[in-house]
């Protein structure tokens, strides 16, 4: 480990991992800025160029992106009382109206430094509980896999939607999508309706563009008529250092909000508008003074943004250790890790070792950059909040899905998936279905069945089915498990209902 750990950090010394970094938390600075575009929509754009560059390149790259993207948000919710991405709505409550005030700057660089330091705690988390997590993963077997699927499909499909019944239709729906193409055990080719295409089933990638971008940009189409009025943003002196001193004296503040975030950021599907409402409750319940929250306090904005960006890290460790993604954009991170051949798990942190420990550590460094650049880019990021045109974003995006649907396999066929799926996925979010239940269920299919059909076979061999399923101690685990996140939201809303019935 400390072999790799020594040729990551030589790696990221090299002058191309750090132009890649840069770029990736510059554009993704811009990115989460601009109403309508998400941090999961940035990374699965870039996903397919990253498939011909060297493993660490492409990484680093998504990861600045990641930062950059969840960070980015923070500008259109202070500046226009807009997220730029779901993680900052908590960033609102206070950013804006400080902003109304005249401190939109100071609302910024509080946002900044906030987000770095919470970053930095989550990337500390990421580094010391990975690996150890990962061990953990040798011990599983098929039947644990399966269950380990099914407790992950549970979670995405009860937080990822607003309605928990349309969140398992969506997960389910996922499920039948991976079935298509030949059968991962028997081999027998299923639903390809005699197309050779369809033989090999759906092509991640795509699927994934399909259902993260089309509609989203069919979303901003639909309001192009929409322009943002920003309030002024003008640096003044003295603010960085006397922002910098009120947070550095506030430690259990930020400590607390990027503890909250990690841990919300390895439930799979909580993501960083969870992570970020959660800590600014925390934070107005500490206070001696919860009076001055939603008045443009600072330590709303430095609560929000701490733990949106501690969730970020958060959100890979169960990535990395057991293929289950924290948040969407972590989704979209296994279909490139998947794409370059490499599977989470024990693998990662040995045969993989020096790429992702690099991966890891990139990631301090692209927290560390959010401060210069964040500050730097203030200025630009907010005119191209309310002087970018749909007109122009649009078709350049556009092009970009083409693209990269079709590099993959070079393939047109691709592209047709990938326009197929993004309609599909538009008119689903106008049903109310959230598109994280159904790349869940697309990515977890297929280790789902092939850890389905591989126990069962053990369990005949071993003349038990049912003990195979049941009876093993990890398991046993993860059945409680899947069965009390499967519970949970109904025993939430019978909960609320019932408060409501003893109120009246």
């Amino acid at each position: 480990m400390n072999t790799f750990i020594l040729q990551s950090l030589t790696n990221l010394t090299q002058p191309l991992n750090l132009i890649l970094i840069t770029l990736g938390v510059g554009s993704g600075i811009i990115v989460g800025a601009l109403p309508g575009l998400t941090a999961t929509m940035a990374i699965a754009l870039l996903v397919p160029f990253t498939f011909s560059m060297n493993p660490i390149h492409g990484l680093v790259l998504l990861g600045g992106i990641y930062c950059g993207a969840i960070y980015g948000g923070s500008f259109s919710a202070i500046l226009i009382n807009t997220p730029g991405t779901p993680s900052a709505i908590a960033t609102t409550f206070d950013g804006y109206p400080m902003a109304k005030r005249g401190e939109s700057y100071k609302a910024i660089v509080t946002a900044t430094m906030a987000s770095v330091l919470g970053g930095l705690i989550g990337v500390v988390f990421l580094l010391f509980l990975t690996p150890p997590l990962s061990r953990i993963s040798l011990k599983f077997g098929p039947p644990e896999f399966f269950w380990l699927t099914a407790f992950g499909l549970t979670i995405i499909a009860t937080l990822a939607s607003k309605s928990i019944i349309k969140g398992l239709i969506g997960g389910a729906f996922g499920l039948l999508i991976s079935t298509i193409g030949i059968a991962p055990i028997e081999g027998s080719v299923r639903y390809a309706f005699g197309t050779i295409s369809l033989q090999n089933g759906i092509t991640l990638i795509p699927a994934l563009i399909g259902f993260f971008c089309l509609p989203e940009l069919l979303g901003m189409i639909e309001q192009k008529e929409k322009h943002y009025a920003a309030l002024p943003y003008r640096k003044q002196k003295n603010v960085v250092l006397g922002i910098f001193i009120k947070l550095i004296k506030k430690p259990f503040l930020i400590i607390r909000s990027a503890v909250i975030g990690t841990i919300v950021g390895i439930i799979p599907g909580a993501g960083g508008n969870i992570a970020s409402m959660v800590s600014y409750n925390e934070a107005v319940r500490a206070s001696k003074y919860p009076q001055k929250f939603g008045k443009g306090a600072i330590e709303g904005v430095a609560a929000a943004e701490a733990s949106n960006n501690a969730e970020v890290s958060g959100s890979l460790i169960p990535l990395l250790t057991l293929g289950i993604p924290g948040a969407p954009p972590a989704a979209v991170l296994l279909g490139a890790l998947l794409l370059q051949g490499m599977r989470p798990g024990m693998d990662l942190f040995t045969l993989h070792g020096e790429i992702t420990f690099t991966f890891i550590f990139s990631l301090v460094i692209s927290n560390l950059l959010i401060l210069p650049m964040g500050i730097a880019l203030g200025k630009l990021v907010s005119k191209l909040i309310t002087k970018l045109p749909v007109v122009i974003l649009v078709p350049f995006i556009f092009f970009l899905t083409i693209i990269g649907s079709y590099s993959i396999n070079n393939n047109m066929f691709d592209v047709y998936v990938m326009v197929f799926f993004g309609v599909l996925g538009y008119i689903g979010r106008k049903a109310g279905f959230g598109p994280g239940p159904v790349v869940l269920g697309i990515i977890l299919g297929k280790i789902c069945e092939q850890g389905l059909v591989q126990a069962i076979l053990m369990g005949k061999a071993e003349g038990s089915v049912l003990r195979m399923f049941f009876l093993r101690p990890i398991s046993a685990i993860l059945i409680v498990l899947t069965l009390f996140s499967a519970a949970w939201p109904f025993l939430r809303e019978l909960a609320a209902k019932r408060k409501r019935h003893e109120k009246r």
